[in-house]
Protein backbone atom coordinates (compact mmCIF):
# COMPACT_ATOMS: atom_id res chain seq x y z
CA UNK A 1 0.00 0.00 0.00
CA UNK A 2 1.71 3.36 -0.91
CA UNK A 3 0.21 6.80 0.50
CA UNK A 4 0.72 10.07 -1.65
CA UNK A 5 2.95 11.55 1.24
CA UNK A 6 4.75 15.40 1.26
CA UNK A 7 7.59 16.39 2.75
CA UNK A 8 7.75 20.22 3.57
CA UNK A 9 11.24 20.73 4.39
CA UNK A 10 9.82 23.65 7.46
CA UNK A 11 8.39 20.01 9.05
CA UNK A 12 11.44 17.60 8.78
CA UNK A 13 13.07 17.82 12.06
CA UNK A 14 16.52 16.11 11.68
CA UNK A 15 18.98 15.15 15.11
CA UNK A 16 22.15 16.88 13.57
CA UNK A 17 23.68 16.01 17.43
CA UNK A 18 25.60 12.31 17.16
CA UNK A 19 25.69 12.00 13.42
CA UNK A 20 28.99 11.22 14.00
CA UNK A 21 28.07 7.80 16.16
CA UNK A 22 25.98 6.81 13.41
CA UNK A 23 28.58 7.20 10.58
CA UNK A 24 31.25 5.19 13.36
CA UNK A 25 34.56 3.45 11.12
CA UNK A 26 33.29 0.07 10.48
CA UNK A 27 37.09 -0.32 11.56
CA UNK A 28 35.79 0.16 15.34
CA UNK A 29 32.14 -0.86 15.39
CA UNK A 30 31.29 -4.38 15.63
CA UNK A 31 29.26 -6.55 13.23
CA UNK A 32 27.06 -9.61 13.57
CA UNK A 33 27.74 -11.77 10.49
CA UNK A 34 27.74 -15.54 8.89
CA UNK A 35 29.56 -16.12 5.95
CA UNK A 36 28.17 -14.22 3.47
CA UNK A 37 25.67 -12.06 5.28
CA UNK A 38 26.10 -9.02 7.52
CA UNK A 39 22.69 -8.15 9.79
CA UNK A 40 22.52 -4.08 9.33
CA UNK A 41 19.70 -2.45 11.38
CA UNK A 42 18.67 1.11 12.41
CA UNK A 43 18.43 2.01 15.76
CA UNK A 44 16.12 4.84 16.20
CA UNK A 45 17.52 7.48 17.63
CA UNK A 46 16.34 8.81 21.06
CA UNK A 47 14.82 5.43 22.32
CA UNK A 48 16.34 2.93 24.81
CA UNK A 49 17.16 0.41 22.22
CA UNK A 50 20.70 -0.69 21.46
CA UNK A 51 22.29 -3.31 19.43
CA UNK A 52 26.38 -2.82 19.63
CA UNK A 53 27.01 -5.89 17.59
CA UNK A 54 25.41 -4.38 14.62
CA UNK A 55 26.47 -2.21 11.87
CA UNK A 56 23.87 1.27 11.01
CA UNK A 57 22.92 1.36 7.53
CA UNK A 58 24.64 4.94 6.77
CA UNK A 59 28.27 3.47 7.45
CA UNK A 60 27.78 0.32 5.38
CA UNK A 61 26.43 2.13 2.33
CA UNK A 62 29.46 4.70 2.56
CA UNK A 63 31.45 1.93 2.59
CA UNK A 64 29.76 0.19 -0.60
CA UNK A 65 29.76 3.16 -2.25
CA UNK A 66 33.51 3.58 -1.28
CA UNK A 67 34.56 0.32 -2.67
CA UNK A 68 32.70 0.49 -5.96
CA UNK A 69 35.20 0.20 -8.59
CA UNK A 70 33.43 -0.08 -12.14
CA UNK A 71 29.49 -0.23 -11.13
CA UNK A 72 26.69 0.83 -8.63
CA UNK A 73 23.17 -0.42 -9.15
CA UNK A 74 20.32 0.48 -7.19
CA UNK A 75 16.74 -0.16 -6.89
CA UNK A 76 14.54 1.54 -5.10
CA UNK A 77 10.49 2.49 -4.53
CA UNK A 78 11.11 6.17 -3.56
CA UNK A 79 14.05 8.83 -2.18
CA UNK A 80 14.04 11.79 0.21
CA UNK A 81 17.44 13.52 1.73
CA UNK A 82 17.40 16.33 4.21
CA UNK A 83 20.24 18.27 4.52
CA UNK A 84 22.71 17.35 7.43
CA UNK A 85 21.24 13.82 7.66
CA UNK A 86 23.10 10.63 7.45
CA UNK A 87 21.72 10.43 3.98
CA UNK A 88 22.65 13.78 2.69
CA UNK A 89 26.67 12.09 3.91
CA UNK A 90 25.53 8.70 2.05
CA UNK A 91 24.53 10.60 -1.00
CA UNK A 92 28.05 12.46 -1.17
CA UNK A 93 29.84 9.57 -1.14
CA UNK A 94 27.54 8.39 -4.13
CA UNK A 95 28.56 11.39 -5.60
CA UNK A 96 32.23 10.90 -5.37
CA UNK A 97 31.90 7.37 -7.27
CA UNK A 98 30.45 8.90 -9.72
CA UNK A 99 33.02 11.58 -10.03
CA UNK A 100 35.55 8.82 -10.22
CA UNK A 101 34.13 7.20 -12.85
CA UNK A 102 32.21 4.40 -11.71
CA UNK A 103 28.83 4.01 -13.62
CA UNK A 104 25.70 4.32 -11.55
CA UNK A 105 21.93 3.17 -12.86
CA UNK A 106 19.01 4.23 -10.01
CA UNK A 107 15.93 2.50 -11.12
CA UNK A 108 12.86 4.46 -9.22
CA UNK A 109 9.30 2.87 -8.83
CA UNK A 110 7.28 5.69 -10.88
CA UNK A 111 4.52 5.86 -7.95
CA UNK A 112 7.30 6.55 -5.70
CA UNK A 113 7.86 9.97 -7.53
CA UNK A 114 4.88 11.11 -5.66
CA UNK A 115 6.59 10.33 -2.49
CA UNK A 116 10.58 11.36 -3.00
CA UNK A 117 11.96 14.78 -2.19
CA UNK A 118 12.33 16.67 -5.16
CA UNK A 119 15.31 18.09 -4.51
CA UNK A 120 17.20 14.39 -3.29
CA UNK A 121 15.67 13.38 -7.12
CA UNK A 122 17.43 16.26 -8.79
CA UNK A 123 20.50 15.95 -6.95
CA UNK A 124 20.45 12.24 -8.11
CA UNK A 125 20.38 12.88 -12.02
CA UNK A 126 23.20 15.60 -11.11
CA UNK A 127 25.58 12.76 -10.27
CA UNK A 128 28.31 12.03 -13.05
CA UNK A 129 27.41 8.66 -14.92
CA UNK A 130 24.73 8.08 -13.39
CA UNK A 131 21.39 6.95 -15.39
CA UNK A 132 18.37 7.39 -13.73
CA UNK A 133 15.34 5.47 -14.76
CA UNK A 134 11.92 5.48 -13.52
CA UNK A 135 9.74 2.32 -14.48
CA UNK A 136 5.92 1.87 -13.91
CA UNK A 137 5.97 -1.06 -12.56
CA UNK A 138 1.76 -1.13 -12.57
CA UNK A 139 2.11 -2.13 -16.11
CA UNK A 140 4.07 -5.12 -15.71
CA UNK A 141 2.46 -6.36 -12.86
CA UNK A 142 -0.17 -4.39 -11.64
CA UNK A 143 2.02 -4.04 -8.60
CA UNK A 144 4.67 -1.00 -7.72
CA UNK A 145 8.77 -1.83 -6.95
CA UNK A 146 8.60 -1.95 -3.34
CA UNK A 147 12.02 -4.16 -3.11
CA UNK A 148 15.00 -1.34 -1.61
CA UNK A 149 18.26 -2.90 -2.52
CA UNK A 150 21.59 -1.75 -4.21
CA UNK A 151 24.48 -3.40 -5.48
CA UNK A 152 28.37 -2.89 -6.19
CA UNK A 153 30.29 -4.15 -9.19
CA UNK A 154 28.03 -7.50 -9.17
CA UNK A 155 30.02 -8.53 -5.96
CA UNK A 156 28.00 -7.28 -3.29
CA UNK A 157 24.30 -6.38 -2.29
CA UNK A 158 22.49 -5.18 0.43
CA UNK A 159 18.50 -5.91 0.45
CA UNK A 160 16.93 -4.64 3.63
CA UNK A 161 13.64 -2.61 4.79
CA UNK A 162 15.46 0.95 4.98
CA UNK A 163 14.39 2.63 2.06
CA UNK A 164 16.25 5.65 0.54
CA UNK A 165 14.94 7.97 3.05
CA UNK A 166 17.17 9.73 5.75
CA UNK A 167 14.12 9.10 8.27
CA UNK A 168 15.02 5.14 6.99
CA UNK A 169 18.91 5.66 8.74
CA UNK A 170 17.94 7.54 12.10
CA UNK A 171 14.25 7.87 12.82
CA UNK A 172 12.95 4.32 12.09
CA UNK A 173 13.35 0.78 13.45
CA UNK A 174 14.60 -1.00 10.05
CA UNK A 175 16.62 -4.29 9.55
CA UNK A 176 19.13 -5.36 6.14
CA UNK A 177 21.36 -7.43 5.19
CA UNK A 178 25.06 -6.96 3.35
CA UNK A 179 25.56 -9.70 1.07
CA UNK A 180 28.35 -11.31 -0.52
CA UNK A 181 27.29 -14.53 -1.10
CA UNK A 182 28.24 -14.90 -4.97
CA UNK A 183 24.75 -17.10 -5.30
CA UNK A 184 23.02 -14.79 -3.80
CA UNK A 185 24.28 -11.57 -5.80
CA UNK A 186 23.95 -13.03 -8.65
CA UNK A 187 20.27 -13.72 -7.78
CA UNK A 188 19.83 -10.28 -7.26
CA UNK A 189 22.09 -8.61 -9.89
CA UNK A 190 19.45 -11.09 -11.94
CA UNK A 191 16.67 -9.26 -10.61
CA UNK A 192 17.97 -5.43 -11.66
CA UNK A 193 18.77 -6.34 -15.03
CA UNK A 194 14.85 -8.01 -15.30
CA UNK A 195 13.23 -4.86 -13.95
CA UNK A 196 15.91 -2.38 -15.85
CA UNK A 197 15.23 -4.25 -19.21
CA UNK A 198 11.55 -3.89 -18.62
CA UNK A 199 11.92 0.14 -18.16
CA UNK A 200 13.49 0.26 -21.54
CA UNK A 201 11.09 -1.94 -23.33
CA UNK A 202 8.33 -0.18 -21.50
CA UNK A 203 9.84 3.45 -23.11
CA UNK A 204 9.92 2.40 -26.56
CA UNK A 205 6.13 0.73 -25.88
CA UNK A 206 7.01 -2.95 -26.40
CA UNK A 207 5.27 -5.65 -23.95
CA UNK A 208 8.05 -6.59 -21.55
CA UNK A 209 9.40 -10.02 -21.91
CA UNK A 210 8.98 -12.66 -18.91
CA UNK A 211 12.20 -14.21 -18.10
CA UNK A 212 13.23 -17.73 -19.28
CA UNK A 213 11.51 -20.60 -17.24
CA UNK A 214 13.91 -22.55 -14.99
CA UNK A 215 13.91 -25.14 -12.64
CA UNK A 216 12.70 -25.03 -9.30
CA UNK A 217 15.57 -23.36 -6.37
CA UNK A 218 16.97 -25.95 -3.68
CA UNK A 219 15.69 -25.29 -0.76
CA UNK A 220 18.54 -25.61 1.76
CA UNK A 221 21.38 -23.30 3.04
CA UNK A 222 21.01 -19.47 2.40
CA UNK A 223 18.85 -18.29 -0.67
CA UNK A 224 16.63 -15.89 -2.22
CA UNK A 225 13.51 -15.46 -2.89
CA UNK A 226 11.40 -12.54 -4.89
CA UNK A 227 8.16 -11.38 -5.87
CA UNK A 228 6.16 -11.47 -8.48
CA UNK A 229 7.06 -14.68 -9.44
CA UNK A 230 6.46 -14.54 -13.17
CA UNK A 231 8.97 -12.49 -13.62
CA UNK A 232 11.80 -13.94 -11.52
CA UNK A 233 14.82 -14.95 -13.37
CA UNK A 234 15.85 -18.40 -13.56
CA UNK A 235 17.09 -19.79 -10.24
CA UNK A 236 14.81 -17.69 -7.92
CA UNK A 237 12.11 -18.91 -5.78
CA UNK A 238 8.73 -17.24 -4.99
CA UNK A 239 8.31 -15.24 -2.05
CA UNK A 240 4.18 -16.06 -2.25
CA UNK A 241 5.03 -19.90 -2.16
CA UNK A 242 7.54 -19.80 0.23
CA UNK A 243 6.85 -17.89 3.35
CA UNK A 244 3.40 -20.11 4.08
CA UNK A 245 6.18 -23.38 3.08
CA UNK A 246 8.49 -22.12 5.74
CA UNK A 247 5.22 -21.41 8.24
CA UNK A 248 4.47 -24.95 7.59
CA UNK A 249 7.80 -26.16 8.67
CA UNK A 250 7.66 -23.93 12.16
CA UNK A 251 7.58 -27.12 15.18
CA UNK A 252 7.25 -24.88 18.11
CA UNK A 253 7.90 -20.71 17.69
CA UNK A 254 7.61 -18.40 15.26
CA UNK A 255 8.35 -14.91 15.71
CA UNK A 256 7.40 -12.12 13.22
CA UNK A 257 8.03 -8.34 12.96
CA UNK A 258 6.28 -6.19 10.43
CA UNK A 259 5.17 -2.88 9.97
CA UNK A 260 1.67 -3.96 8.99
CA UNK A 261 -0.38 -7.24 8.77
CA UNK A 262 -3.85 -8.12 7.27
CA UNK A 263 -5.29 -10.69 4.97
CA UNK A 264 -6.50 -7.67 2.78
CA UNK A 265 -4.90 -6.62 -0.81
CA UNK A 266 -4.67 -3.03 -1.68
CA UNK A 267 -6.39 -2.68 -5.34
CA UNK A 268 -5.44 0.29 -7.88
CA UNK A 269 -9.35 1.56 -6.74
CA UNK A 270 -8.64 1.46 -3.11
CA UNK A 271 -10.94 -1.71 -2.51
CA UNK A 272 -9.51 -4.43 -0.29
CA UNK A 273 -10.36 -7.60 -1.61
CA UNK A 274 -9.89 -10.45 1.08
CA UNK A 275 -6.16 -11.81 0.67
CA UNK A 276 -5.49 -15.14 2.93
CA UNK A 277 -2.33 -17.25 1.75
CA UNK A 278 -0.41 -15.66 4.59
CA UNK A 279 -2.78 -15.37 7.02
CA UNK A 280 -3.65 -19.19 6.86
CA UNK A 281 -0.76 -20.22 6.88
CA UNK A 282 -0.35 -18.69 10.47
CA UNK A 283 -3.54 -19.91 11.56
CA UNK A 284 -2.28 -23.04 11.05
CA UNK A 285 0.34 -22.89 12.50
CA UNK A 286 -0.47 -21.80 15.72
CA UNK A 287 -3.65 -24.75 15.10
CA UNK A 288 -0.94 -27.38 15.37
CA UNK A 289 0.43 -25.76 18.41
CA UNK A 290 3.49 -23.81 17.13
CA UNK A 291 3.76 -20.03 19.39
CA UNK A 292 3.47 -17.13 17.31
CA UNK A 293 4.54 -13.92 18.31
CA UNK A 294 3.49 -11.14 16.05
CA UNK A 295 4.68 -7.73 16.47
CA UNK A 296 3.52 -4.98 14.24
CA UNK A 297 3.31 -1.49 13.88
CA UNK A 298 0.98 1.37 15.62
CA UNK A 299 0.17 2.09 11.76
CA UNK A 300 -1.37 -1.32 11.71
CA UNK A 301 -4.78 -0.30 13.54
CA UNK A 302 -6.75 1.38 11.29
CA UNK A 303 -10.78 0.24 11.04
CA UNK A 304 -10.15 -2.29 8.26
CA UNK A 305 -7.07 -3.90 9.21
CA UNK A 306 -7.07 -4.16 13.19
CA UNK A 307 -10.35 -6.65 13.33
CA UNK A 308 -8.09 -8.63 11.74
CA UNK A 309 -5.41 -8.63 14.10
CA UNK A 310 -7.93 -9.04 17.28
CA UNK A 311 -8.87 -12.54 15.41
CA UNK A 312 -5.69 -13.78 15.37
CA UNK A 313 -4.70 -12.62 19.31
CA UNK A 314 -7.52 -14.31 20.39
CA UNK A 315 -6.52 -18.01 18.64
CA UNK A 316 -4.58 -20.26 21.06
CA UNK A 317 -0.90 -19.76 20.71
CA UNK A 318 -0.86 -16.42 19.06
CA UNK A 319 0.36 -13.40 20.66
CA UNK A 320 0.22 -9.92 19.14
CA UNK A 321 1.49 -6.76 20.07
CA UNK A 322 1.77 -3.38 19.28
CA UNK A 323 4.66 -0.85 18.77
CA UNK A 324 4.73 2.74 19.32
CA UNK A 325 8.06 4.62 19.70
CA UNK A 326 8.41 7.76 21.22
CA UNK A 327 8.46 10.87 19.35
CA UNK A 328 11.41 12.68 18.41
CA UNK A 329 13.15 15.35 20.67
CA UNK A 330 12.49 17.81 17.97
CA UNK A 331 9.24 17.31 17.51
CA UNK A 332 7.04 15.28 15.15
CA UNK A 333 8.75 13.80 12.03
CA UNK A 334 5.93 13.02 9.24
CA UNK A 335 6.57 9.39 8.31
CA UNK A 336 8.66 8.45 10.87
CA UNK A 337 9.33 6.82 14.14
CA UNK A 338 7.83 3.88 13.51
CA UNK A 339 8.75 0.15 13.19
CA UNK A 340 9.44 -1.02 9.74
CA UNK A 341 11.60 -3.94 9.91
CA UNK A 342 10.18 -7.28 7.89
CA UNK A 343 11.85 -10.49 9.84
CA UNK A 344 10.98 -13.52 11.02
CA UNK A 345 12.24 -16.26 13.09
CA UNK A 346 11.82 -20.00 13.14
CA UNK A 347 12.26 -22.22 15.76
CA UNK A 348 16.05 -20.53 15.90
CA UNK A 349 16.81 -22.12 12.95
CA UNK A 350 15.52 -20.32 10.13
CA UNK A 351 15.77 -16.40 9.45
CA UNK A 352 13.57 -14.62 7.30
CA UNK A 353 14.83 -10.84 6.04
CA UNK A 354 12.82 -8.95 3.03
CA UNK A 355 11.14 -5.75 1.58
CA UNK A 356 7.49 -6.99 2.10
CA UNK A 357 4.30 -6.20 4.45
CA UNK A 358 2.15 -8.97 4.93
CA UNK A 359 -0.43 -7.74 3.11
CA UNK A 360 -1.81 -8.85 -0.31
CA UNK A 361 -0.10 -7.13 -3.29
CA UNK A 362 3.29 -7.48 -2.13
CA UNK A 363 4.16 -10.80 -2.52
CA UNK A 364 1.73 -11.72 -5.32
CA UNK A 365 2.26 -8.38 -7.86
CA UNK A 366 4.93 -6.28 -6.69
CA UNK A 367 8.69 -6.53 -6.71
CA UNK A 368 10.06 -7.08 -3.34
CA UNK A 369 13.05 -9.31 -2.01
CA UNK A 370 13.31 -12.14 0.58
CA UNK A 371 16.64 -13.53 2.23
CA UNK A 372 16.36 -16.72 3.71
CA UNK A 373 18.51 -17.94 5.82
CA UNK A 374 18.62 -21.33 7.52
CA UNK A 375 21.44 -20.80 9.77
CA UNK A 376 21.11 -21.18 13.74
CA UNK A 377 23.09 -17.78 14.70
CA UNK A 378 21.55 -15.93 12.37
CA UNK A 379 17.91 -16.65 13.66
CA UNK A 380 19.72 -16.33 17.29
CA UNK A 381 20.41 -12.92 16.12
CA UNK A 382 16.91 -12.23 14.38
CA UNK A 383 15.06 -13.62 17.35
CA UNK A 384 16.54 -11.59 20.08
CA UNK A 385 16.05 -8.62 17.65
CA UNK A 386 12.68 -9.48 17.99
CA UNK A 387 12.68 -10.36 21.87
CA UNK A 388 14.24 -6.95 22.57
CA UNK A 389 11.72 -4.73 21.29
CA UNK A 390 8.76 -7.25 22.52
CA UNK A 391 9.70 -7.21 26.16
CA UNK A 392 10.70 -3.80 26.07
CA UNK A 393 8.71 -0.57 27.04
CA UNK A 394 7.66 0.64 23.27
CA UNK A 395 5.77 -2.83 22.67
CA UNK A 396 2.12 -3.09 24.24
CA UNK A 397 -0.49 -6.57 24.00
CA UNK A 398 -3.12 -5.76 21.68
CA UNK A 399 -6.51 -5.56 24.08
CA UNK A 400 -9.17 -7.61 21.74
CA UNK A 401 -11.74 -5.30 23.25
CA UNK A 402 -9.87 -1.84 23.28
CA UNK A 403 -10.12 0.93 20.55
CA UNK A 404 -7.61 2.06 18.58
CA UNK A 405 -7.19 5.70 16.84
CA UNK A 406 -7.32 5.59 13.26
CA UNK A 407 -3.40 5.92 12.39
CA UNK A 408 -1.30 8.34 9.94
CA UNK A 409 -0.74 7.03 7.18
CA UNK A 410 2.63 6.33 6.30
CA UNK A 411 5.18 4.53 3.55
CA UNK A 412 4.95 0.68 3.34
Amino acid sequence: MSVCMKFPRALLGVRIAGLAGLLISPLVQADFSIPGFELVHTVPVATTLGTADLRQPGPVWIELFDGAKSQIDIGQFYAADHPGSVMDTVIEHLEAAGKRGVKIRFLLEEKGLKLSDPATLERLKAIPNLTFRVLPYAQVSGGIIHAKYMLVDGKQAFIGSQNFDWRSLEHIHETGLRISDKTVVAQVQAIFEQDWQAQAALAENKPVPPPAAGQEPARTGNYLVASPQRYNPPGVGDSQQELPRLLAEAKKEVRVQLLDYAPLSYGPDRTRPYYAVIDNAVRAAAARGVLVKLMVSNWNTDKLELPYLKSLAVLPNVQVKIVTLPQAPEGFIPYARVIHSKTMEIDGQVAWVGTSNWLGGYLDNSRNLEVVMRDAAMAKRIGELHEQLWDGPYAKPLEVMGEYPDPHPGQR
